[in-house]
């Protein structure tokens, strides 16, 4: 499976963006797909995931401020960022996983900054 992130960019405080994640291939097989970032200095971390059956997870850092979500079709993932804080600022990071295996698309920079 391929995974093309856009969305990113230049945002102030208490702005809002919306990250998009298109996959492509072997739609079908994905079991959940997420959004991961990656900090300057810091190690990836997760930020939300969404499972087939629509449940989700997300990280307490963004829980109340982001929405992550997927079309019907199933092949984009979204990530509704609200209420941005310049501690968001980081590379975030589609994924898709496949039984056990993640697949990874490149990432898309957000920065909070007034």
């Amino acid at each position: 499976v391929q995974l093309q992130a856009s969305g990113g960019g230049l945002v102030q405080p208490g702005g809002s963006l919306r990250l998009s994640c298109v996959a492509s291939g072997s739609i079908s097989s994905i079991n959940l797909m997420g959004w991961y970032r990656q900090a300057p200095g810091k190690a990836r971390e997760l930020v939300a995931i969404i499972f087939t059956s629509g449940s989700t997870n997300y990280a307490d850092s963004v829980k109340g401020r982001f929405t992550i979500s997927r079309d019907s079709a199933r092949s984009t993932a979204y990530l509704q960022m609200n209420s941005l804080k310049p501690e968001d600022t980081a590379v975030y990071y589609c994924s898709a996983q496949i039984r056990l295996t993640p697949y990874w698309g490149q990432g898309t920079q957000v920065t909070v900054s007034s």
